[in-house]
């Protein structure tokens, strides 16, 4: 072992203690599992990440995305699964740290298949240099941490011109600020949504990105499908949205339960039926298309795959409690929120709707975004609502703010307590929408795992 070059010695003794790290922390079931061997590992050599990465025959896919990622990255693992053993950060660690950790517990993995968090992106890809760089969206999210979106489009920006020439990069041409991205490439996807008959008429009052990306005059829009995301075109300069090479047609939404679309690439034709809801669930299974379609996976196998998909913990997954049902949808900024409760006000009146905001460092100590949620729509449809987490009284604030009835306004700092009253006002046989931000949903998955109603995330 002497004679080992000094980077492989980092490497092989921060590989021997993350794994030793990574078992005892599954051991005791702790999330640390997914981060903390990689935190070990770049601790002792901060290449790592392109150590491991080169050791992927078939190289690795970057997603990231403000909303999105980590549902696109498990429908684009599923697509590719029966072709190619996968490295995936299943579990949305998507730090330096996470990916770190997925490549130490891939041995006899092919591909890496690794969403990245929008900040942490550029360093993730200096180091894997992607075969394929998928860009989902961008949204206003996180302000304290991220900063303003144009920031991260700069970011971004840079780090899509310092990729090497043979990768591949796919970009949501429905998103402004991303849609010229891809231009300067010579290898490149663009995808979209292409159907007026699930068009908004305007642009939601809190829209992220109005104004045209080349010249800062405001954009024109044929179509919107979810928040600024449409067919969007500038009359003072001429910039427009591209010619779109994956396509959504003929789309149809289903209530809570899937929606259906036609896959569309040049004149091939695929139907797909998703096991998930809402517009923006076709957004992230056309974005793991066209980076399946980056790799050549035949667009059959494509459909094949997107139907198998079963959504994530908190993705519009549902969670049956002895004679009732709980349906998790995440929220964690506007534009998500908003789509969420879109979907949600097409299934009709609840008896209860509970929501749970939460201010830990992964859902932004800023929550001012609240206030931005058209929260509006849903109130008439909610006899009554029970808010959770540590900022429970800002949001139950919002909500009298907006109009609704204090009487019928429950607060509990305890999610367990919210929890056990949102499903005692709900009859048997009925089911409890609850929009949790991403730590009151690890929190509430905790505590159905404990409960035996659910499986323990980190294991």
């Amino acid at each position: 072992m002497s004679g080992m070059p000094r980077d492989s010695l980092r490497l092989l003794l921060g590989r021997v203690l993350g794994r030793v790290a990574g078992g005892l922390s599954r051991g005791l079931g702790r999330g640390g599992g997914t981060t903390l061997p990689g935190k070990l590992l770049i601790a002792f050599d901060g290449e790592a990440i392109r150590e491991l990465g080169r050791r992927l025959p078939a190289g690795a896919i970057a997603i990231s995305a403000t909303n999105g990622k980590t549902t696109t990255a498990s429908m684009l693992a599923k697509i590719l699964e029966p072709h190619l053993g996968l490295a995936h950060n299943r579990a949305g660690a998507n730090l330096a740290s996470g990916v770190a950790t997925a490549l130490l517990g891939a041995r006899e993995a092919e591909l890496g298949v690794f969403e990245a968090d929008e900040a942490a992106l550029p360093e993730i890809a200096r180091q894997l240099r992607p075969r394929v760089l998928l860009l989902g969206n961008l949204f206003r999210d996180q302000l304290d941490r991220y900063g303003e979106l144009e920031l991260i489009a700069e970011q971004w920006h840079a780090t899509v011109t310092e990729l090497p020439p043979e990768s591949v990069v796919v970009v949501n041409a429905d998103d402004p600020l991303l849609a010229g991205l891809a231009r300067s490439r010579a290898r490149a996807i663009s995808f979209g949504i292409d159907d007026e008959a699930v068009a908004r008429g305007t642009l939601p009052h809190a829209s992220d990105s109005k104004y045209c990306p080349a010249c800062d005059e405001p954009l024109g829009y044929a179509q919107i499908y979810v928040g600024h995301l449409g067919c969007w075109a500038c009359t003072a300069c001429g910039d427009a949205r591209p010619q779109l090479d994956v396509a959504a047609r003929r789309v149809c939404v289903h209530g809570l339960e899937s929606v259906s679309f036609e896959l569309v690439e040049r004149r091939v034709h695929e139907q797909v039926a998703l096991s998930v809801a809402g517009l923006y669930n076709v957004y992230n299974a056309l974005a793991a298309a066209a980076a399946a379609r980056a790799l050549e996976v035949p667009l059959s196998d494509v459909a094949a795959g997107l139907e198998r998909f079963r959504p994530a913990f908190g993705r519009l997954q549902r969670v049956v409690a002895a004679d009732r049902t709980i349906l998790l949808l995440l929220i964690k900024n506007p534009a998500g929120a908003n789509e969420v409760i879109r979907t949600l006000i097409g299934a009709g009146e609840r008896p209860a709707v509970m929501l749970a905001l939460n201010d830990g460092i992964a859902d932004g100590r800023d929550v001012s975004w609240i206030w931005d949620v058209d929260f509006e729509p849903l109130m008439p449809l909610a006899d009554r609502i029970v808010v959770s987490g540590t900022r429970a009284e800002e949001l139950a604030l919002r909500l009298k703010y907006g109009g609704y009835d204090e009487a019928r306004l429950e607060v509990h700092a305890d999610l367990a307590a919210a929890l056990d009253r949102g499903l005692a006002l709900c009859e048997p046989g009925s089911e409890l929408p609850l929009l949790p931000t991403y730590t009151a949903m690890l929190e509430l998955q905790r505590i159905l795992a404990d409960r035996g109603l659910a499986e323990q995330y980190w294991r």
